[in-house]
């Protein structure tokens, strides 16, 4: 007799069934997939300001500029 593979049979490999309804997934790391690394907010948030910064001097060196002519 011809024995069919085990995943035909209903069996498992031997590895745990996931718990139903998580997927096999921490629902901590399910959020923090989702969401963007705190360090990368910061440096974003840091660019951000420092940019503006740097804009509002180039402007105000314009400003100063014009007037002396």
């Amino acid at each position: 007799m011809i024995q069919e593979p085990a995943a035909d049979r209903g069996e498992t490999s031997g590895a745990p069934a996931p718990a139903p309804g998580r997927a096999g997934k921490d629902v901590r790391a399910d959020r923090e997939e989702r969401r963007f690394p705190t360090g990368i907010l910061v440096r974003l948030f840091a660019y951000l300001i420092a940019g503006h910064l740097f804009a509002a001097f180039l402007y105000l060196l314009f400003v100063l500029g014009g007037q002396n002519q």
